[in-house]
Parts: structure tokens; sequence; C-alpha cells
């Protein structure tokens, strides 16, 4: 069993005796041996175990394709259901997969039925698909939509109040909110979220609640029957190293016949004058199933879901590094560790708030040494306006760390200054963060000295 050692955030070992990190990435993974991926919160990643698994669906697929699609698929899917259920504590006909947490969110909010007064509340640091998904439906549907406005970092005492506060207003101005939307770790910034609080203040306030966990399944521990959400949506692709694409969608029995449609509509949808039969539910193919809630998403079109069959096999990888338990505290532990390094040597900060919260998950945000004025009187002279130069010299950050320096990293210009979001992994270790400082530190000062004007035309 792996296991902790001590406050090093390397001396994690697997069953098999393979030290996390390089020696890990060397063994399991498909990297390029000249890339080192520092982001893995935005695509994620899976092992070569999980890969053969993926291509041994693939290969039972086109060699008998309806014999596996029609008759073998659904038994699979059901094995992978009940796996994740396991982790996060759920029972198993309450979760379903989907393509991708954007996918979960909007099927939420496009089959909610939205009244005069309704309205969506959701926060400043939304996932900008899920933004987009909300003034679609403020656009299409009565719904008005609130945001709660704060720049992090800021306190989770702070945050849980200002959206009571949100909550009563409207309340208070004769509307209703109908549901709020929030994530487990926002994407960017990237920080923990205080969704057990939030979720409890919706229950008490009648709001329904929609946790968006993109960064959720393997980063953070989730409990349905702890947390207890209206809706969750969760990608497995990200960090419970799952092959893209591949989500849950938990939604509790109570919750169930709100979600009349898939996304998008398909075999399982029944109108409003059908029967439904709970005595005896079949699949889209035929097949027992355990509601028709699950067979509403056992076939959403044709796609190649063996990506969703995949969840097994991940876990049981999962469990020769020590478990869920293991991977998450060695992630959390070696992006504090890197971020309090890079903060140091670069003579800046991490973003945290007082009480620590914010750096309790697998990504961390250090604040890049690139002189704003400086560069924001550069945009000026080469004809960019100010509410632009932070986007196009992120453009320029990202795309030079790939092309020049062999790694990526999310370069965001918020709050007033550019940073870089770090991500936690068992395939890397503090000397992969330790040896990119000095390009980073290169790319710094060539960003002071204007270089990314010089090249915004090429691009």
């Amino acid at each position: 069993m792996g296991s902790i050692e001590g406050t090093t955030s390397l001396a994690v070992r697997t069953t098999d005796g393979v030290k996390f990190g390089k020696e890990l990435r060397e063994k399991d993974f498909m990297f390029d041996k000249d890339y080192l991926n520092l982001n893995h919160g935005s695509f994620g990643t899976y092992p070569r175990p999980v890969r053969d698994v993926l291509r041994s669906f693939q290969d039972l697929a086109e060699a008998r394709p309806d014999d596996f699609i029609r008759m073998k698929y659904p038994a699979y899917l059901n094995v992978s259901r009940a796996a994740v259920s396991e982790i996060i504590n759920a029972p198993p006909k309450t979760v379903v997969f989907v393509p991708n947490a954007t996918t979960g969110v909007n099927i939420v909010l496009r089959s909610l039925q939205f009244e005069e007064g309704d309205h969506i509340v959701y926060f400043a640091t939304i996932y900008k698909g899920c933004n987009l998904t909300v003034e679609y439906i403020t656009e299409s549907t009565p719904a008005k939509a609130v945001k709660v406005e704060y720049t992090y970092p800021v306190e989770d005492d702070w945050l849980v109040k200002a959206f009571k506060a949100k909550v009563q207003a409207v309340q208070k101005s004769g509307g209703k909110v109908k549901i709020a939307i929030f994530d487990t770790v926002v994407s960017m910034p990237g920080v923990r979220v205080p969704v057990e609080r939030l979720t409890q203040a919706c229950k008490e306030l009648g709001v329904l609640s929609l946790v968006d966990a993109a960064h959720g399944i393997g980063h953070i521990e989730l409990d349905m029957k702890a947390l207890d959400p209206d809706f969750l949506t969760s990608n497995c692709h990200k960090w419970l190293h799952v092959p893209r694409g591949c989500a849950i969608f938990y939604v509790p029995i109570r919750n169930q016949h709100l979600v009349r449609s898939t996304l998008p509509t398909s075999w399982g949808f029944k109108n409003l004058d059908t029967v439904l039969n709970t005595v005896n539910p079949k699949g889209t193919f035929g097949g027992d199933i355990e509601s028709e809630y699950i067979g509403k998403f056992e076939f959403v079109g044709t796609i190649d879901s063996s990506p969703y069959l995949c969840v097994p096999a991940a876990v049981e990888w999962r469990k020769t590094l020590g478990g869920e338990k293991v991977i998450m505290e060695y992630c959390t532990k070696l992006v504090q560790d890197a971020g309090k390094l890079w903060a140091k040597e670069l003579g800046t900060e991490m973003m945290n708030n007082e009480t620590k919260t914010l750096s309790q998950c697998c990504m961390a945000m250090v604040r890049l040494p690139i002189e704003v004025e400086k560069v924001l009187q550069e945009g000026v002279k080469v004809g960019i306006g100010k509410d632009q130069v932070g986007g196009v010299v992120t453009d320029w950050l990202q795309r030079m760390l790939v092309d020049r320096y062999g790694t990526f990293l999310q370069c965001p210009f918020y709050g007033g200054a550019w940073w870089a979001r770090l991500s936690g992994q068992v395939y890397l270790e503090l000397s992969d963060f330790k040896g990119v400082v000095p390009s980073l530190k290169e790319l710094c000062k060539r960003a002071n000295k204007g270089e990314w004007a010089e090249t915004v035309e090429k691009w």
C-alpha cells in the first residue's frame, strides 16, 4: 500500500515499489520525452494499463459492432456505474455517464422549467462554457441570472455570506432563485470552493444546487451521502485517469423526474403522455435496467463510449498507487510545495486566503513577475488596448511555453496580474517544477521587454 512518509512530497511509492514522479511517468505514461506536462487540470491523461483496456473495448466494438453495442455494452456500462458510485458513495441508480461536465450542466439547465421571476445564481469564477449556457437559458426562457461578484482571494465565510445575501436580495425584490451553480474547485484561478457549505446554504434557502465538479472525482473527496446536492456532474477524464471524454452525472432519485431529456434528446425520451414502466423497465436495446432514468442515458446517439467503460480499470490502477486518499494527499502536497518554491524563486506569492482553504486542492496559483503597467504601456504603443493586453500576453506566454520550453501552463490575467496555474500529479515530482524555474524567469523577463508585442502580428 502506498503511503505518505513524513512531510516530503516525494516519498511515495506504488505497491510495486515505483516512485511517484519521474519513475512512474516513464513506466506508465505516454508523454513525449521532450515534453513536461504541468497542466494536468485542463485535459487530464491516463496510464498505459488504462489505454490497453480502452483499445480492447474499441477492438471489441469493431469486431462485432451490433453484438457489442446492443448486447454487451449495457452490461459493461453498469459495471462502470457501480465502480464510480463506490468512489463517491452514491447509489448506482443515481449515476449515469455523459461526455463531460459541461454537458451535465447543460442537461440540468435545459431540463428545468423556468417561469417569470425565476433566477439563476452563479459565481464570478464560473467556467466560461457554463457561463455561456446561463446566458443562453436567460435568452431563451423567462429566467434571469444574477452573479456573486468578487475577485480571489476571498475567505470561505465571506463567499457563503455573499451567496446568501444575493439570494435574499432576489427574494426581497419579489423574485425566486430557482437554482444556483457553483464549483468544487474553480478552473481559473485553480482554488478550492466551500462546496459543502454552499450546498447546505441552498437547502436552507430553498434553492436547487447544481455542483459543477469538473475538478472533482480523483481530485478531492466527494461523498454524495454527506454532500447531498440536487445535481452534480464531474469529469472522470481530468483527475481519475480515465480517457477523454467521460464524466458522471449524479441526480438523486428525488430529482430524476426533473431531467426529462438527455442532451441530445435520444432513444430514452418519454413524452408527457407516456406511462413509465416502473415494474420491469427496459433499456434502449431491450435489456433489463434499474430504472427508466438509467435507461434514458444508456444510449444517447452513436459515439465512441469506450472511455465510460474504462472507469473500473482506472480505479484498479489507482489502487496499485495506494488508493484515492494517498493520491490526493500526494498531489495536494506536491503542488503546495511547488507553489511555495516558485513564489520564492520568482519573488512573488501564491494565491491564498488567511485561512489557507483555497490551496486545499491539487492546483495552485503563483503570480508571475511581469510588470503590469510597463506591459500595458507597451500594448498602447503597438495599438493594443489595455482591455486586450491581458489576453494577448497570456496567449504569447502559453505559445512560448509550448514552442520554446517544452511545457504548458495556464497563465491567466486575473485580478490585475498574470498568474501561472500549477497542477500536482502522480507523474510529477518537486524537481520537475524546480527545473522549470529558470525558463519561467527568462520568459517573464522577455515579456517585460515587450517581446510579445513583436510577435503578435505573426500569430
